[in-house]
């Protein structure tokens, strides 16, 4: 029952060193509750940067369609917690993982988890936000129904516990394997549990059918103190109906004691432990998709040994050296919206082979990585955009890595395909398009060039003419996708453009020009569904007919968009901005829609079938990536003020640093790096074009420790809340009257001076040849 409850002293301290204490280093300025509100998705656990593990708490786990809310696995506004699992995603809209819940526990243990509104009643436990803290690589919170103060910390491929029971001196884990993030009966496929002759460890295998359709994962468990004594429960007692031991009850059949090993599709097991009192229990949990022999290799490779502190100053530390990549001034609201998207930036894509290199493949077998660590975790629709050019500008190891990656991923998929979203061994083919491509592209341009270009053209070749993939038939012969045959229609014609131009970027690159201009000529598909008569890119069905009746503002569930309306869309072509202007009517019209999409209110009756359309200024929806470049095409017209001025305008009013402070789904990062880029003054518009669009700085000073030893700066000069528009800029002492920069500018350090004023200086960068790079941009038919 509830307990009158005095916060704990440790947990005390780590609160008042979380906020009371001004941070001395940029490490201290992450806040992982940023973003675990409504809408963000993140979790507040502890991880390393790109890291296999994800241990954080669950406060709820739903079925079915009301998952949404708790696709991390934890919510803000929960009262309670029903355990800490292994495995999370960070920002997604759609959700899986939470493997291998456990929960400590010091009455008498119960088997499930109980009501929300009466955790009492189960396993589940109340705790305040006021005895609950988190920074990088570490949480903490105190269990108030359990008097237990529960700490985590995070190798890369092992989950480290603490436990310290405060009033006990015998308390209880439940390891529950019937529990999943997204959960639904049946969707555990296969566990089981075999208990080492230790008597202080065990190893574990679960398989799950979820988002990805077939999912296994082992554990290896080890506890600090010897079991006093073990209890494993099956729910599903098909398998041991006519087994000696057999025990039916209320709860689950209680498997025989002296059994060492258990499977079933539906197993708990409750572990005793004694001599608790002033000395706290500590789990390691190793992870590994491969085998049972590789999550103990991963566990004894990372966790020699059982110093708590020494693997949470080990997982700070790792995370300083990625907070150290930036120097910024700013507010402190600044700092810690800047250094935390930072941190949001590095979850993923994860981690997956083993310590010895070894990784499940998508073709289900067990391969070893050949000179690269492997990587899962690919929401490239979200991605591509901007995480994965902050990650080729700060990480080329791990970008070369991560197309290693996608690489082998193609060679053992037997669609011949690139990932499109991808994690753990599976493809979920969520989203469109095949946003592999300007990845890959881009780094290869960027020079990360140590990789297989033939086999990654043939792979870019093979997945772009996969006939039977979201329309690509058509979009082949006939130049779009027609909306009678395909749902998303537009968006899939317009992102495969975008794809397609990468594809030519890069087949130039390698001087191929065959496939260069065939790439070049379908780049231009994204024009055959915009319809200049009503300056909008519409539906259009097989004989040409345009989709009617048709509202611009409309955001139909597989309608002819993708989590977006026509007003979106119409900017969407990332790859040829100037033919949109052209196609729009020329500069002074695209400026003047660009001004309505922001102005002109958004009737939330046209959305009301998608549950994650967010973040809305007029039109546009920061919550949702096809947005994400929008502000920043008012260069393209000849007025940069403008752009300037909606950086600022969404900066204000759509980020903070509380918990509700991501204005919808971080997806992976990419949120939160379209929040570094913009902070620091430019954008990645466009994906393969070596050149970035200026906004405005929106810190008085940044600093870029670039991986190559150079340096970027960035000054801006009377930053102020009024001085938001650029008067000048100079780059390296020069006056620089264009409104965009090279990658090349960037890598090789220098000092970017912007004079910032109170009003708009509209002689600055308006002339075409000072507009964002054409000739990168021009499509050759």
């Amino acid at each position: 029952m509830f307990k009158n409850y005095q916060p704990l002293i440790a947990g005390l301290c780590i609160a008042l060193f979380s906020v009371g204490i001004q941070a001395q280093e940029a490490v201290d300025y992450i806040d992982p509750f940023i973003g675990t509100g409504p809408d963000g998705h993140t979790f507040p656990g502890a991880v390393t940067p790109f890291g296999m593990v994800q241990l954080s708490p669950d406060t709820q786990i739903r079925k079915g369609g009301d998952s949404y809310k708790w696709c991390a696995g934890y919510l803000y506004s929960d009262t309670t917690i029903q355990g800490f699992s292994h495995t999370h995603f960070s920002g997604t809209g759609h959700s899986d993982l939470g493997d291998l819940l456990l929960m400590p526990m010091s009455h008498a243990p119960q088997l499930e988890p109980g009501p929300v509104e009466h955790p009492e009643q189960g396993y589940r436990s109340r705790f305040s936000h006021e005895q609950e803290s988190a920074k990088a690589g570490y949480y903490a919170v105190d269990l108030l129904d359990e008097n237990i103060h529960a700490e985590l910390t995070a190798t890369d491929r092992v989950g480290m516990h603490r436990y310290t029971f405060n009033d006990a001196d015998e308390g209880y884990v439940i390891m529950d394997l019937t529990t999943s993030i997204y959960n639904f009966d049946r969707k555990v496929l296969w566990s089981d549990i075999e208990l080492g002759k230790d008597n202080q460890s065990l190893t574990v295998f679960r398989a799950t059918n979820g988002w990805a359709k077939y999912r296994p994962m082992y554990f290896a468990i080890e506890f600090s103190q010897p079991i006093a004594e073990v209890k494993i429960y099956n729910e599903d007692d098909y398998h041991y109906r006519n087994r000696p031991g057999y025990r039916p009850d209320n709860t689950g059949t209680l498997i025989n004691s002296n059994s060492k090993t258990a499977g079933s599709k539906a197993l708990k097991a409750v572990f005793k432990f004694t001599g608790l009192k002033n000395n706290p229990l500590k789990i390691k949990v190793g992870l590994s998709a491969v085998s049972r022999v590789g999550a103990k290799a991963n566990l004894a490779k990372e966790t020699p040994d059982w110093d708590f502190d020494k693997v949470a100053k080990q997982a700070r530390d790792k995370w300083a050296a990625v907070a150290n990549q930036f120097e910024i001034e700013g507010t402190l609201s600044q700092k810690r919206q800047f250094y935390t998207a930072l941190y949001h930036a590095y979850q993923a894509p994860n981690i997956y082979s083993d310590v010895d290199g070894r990784y499940r493949g998508l073709d289900g077998d067990n391969h070893d990585s050949d000179g690269f660590t492997n990587y899962t975790t690919f929401s490239l629709w979200d991605t591509y955009r901007a995480l994965h050019p902050l990650l080729t500008m700060l990480e080329p190891q791990r970008t070369r890595d991560m197309i290693d990656s996608m690489l082998v991923h193609y060679q053992q998929n037997p669609d011949g395909m690139l990932p499109v979203w991808s994690f753990q061994g599976s493809e979920t083919w969520t989203m469109i398009g095949y946003h592999s491509v300007p990845v890959i592209a881009d780094a290869y341009l960027k020079g990360i060039k140590d990789f297989d270009t033939d086999l990654a053209l043939k792979a870019m070749l093979d997945t772009s003419k996969h006939a039977s993939y979201d329309g690509l038939d058509d979009y082949m012969s006939i130049g779009y996708v027609p909306m009678d045959k395909q749902g998303e229609s537009v968006s899939k014609t317009i992102e495969m453009s975008v794809d397609d131009f990468a594809i030519a970027r890069f087949a130039d690159a390698l001087d191929n020009q065959p496939v260069a201009a065939e790439y070049y000529r379908r780049a231009h598909n994204y024009k055959n569904v915009f319809d200049t008569s009503i300056g909008f890119v519409r539906g259009k069905d097989s004989e040409g007919k345009w989709e009617s009746p048709f509202d611009p503002q409309e955001a139909k569930l597989y309608g002819s968009f993708t989590e977006g309306n026509s007003w979106q869309y119409s900017f969407a072509a990332q790859h040829d901005i100037y033919g949109t202007i052209e196609l729009m009517g020329g500069d002074d019209k695209t400026a003047e829609k660009l001004d309505t999409l922001f102005s002109k209110p958004l009737d939330a009756e046209k959305f009301k079938e998608h549950e994650d359309i967010a973040g809305l200024i007029g039109q546009y929806a920061h919550g949702n990536e096809p947005s994400h470049h929008i502000a920043y095409l008012y260069n393209y017209t000849g007025k940069p003020w403008k752009t300037q001025q909606r950086i600022r305008q969404i900066m204000d009013t759509l980020a903070s640093d509380k918990p509700d402070g991501l204005a919808g789904n971080d997806d992976l990062g990419q949120m939160s790096a379209w929040y570094l880029f913009s902070s620091l003054g430019f954008y990645p518009v466009t994906p393969a074009s070596l050149s970035y669009v200026i906004g405005a700085p929106q810190l008085p000073y940044s600093a870029i420790n670039l991986p190559n030893g150079r340096k970027w700066e960035v000054v801006a000069k009377n930053l102020s809340k009024e001085n938001m528009y650029i008067g000048g800029i100079q780059l390296n002492g020069v006056s620089l009257k264009r409104s965009y920069l090279t990658h090349h500018e960037i890598m090789a350090g220098g000092k970017l001076e912007v004079t910032m004023q109170a009003e708009p200086n509209k002689n600055w960068a308006t002339k075409r040849r000072d507009r964002p790079l054409v000739q990168q941009l021009h499509i050759s038919i």
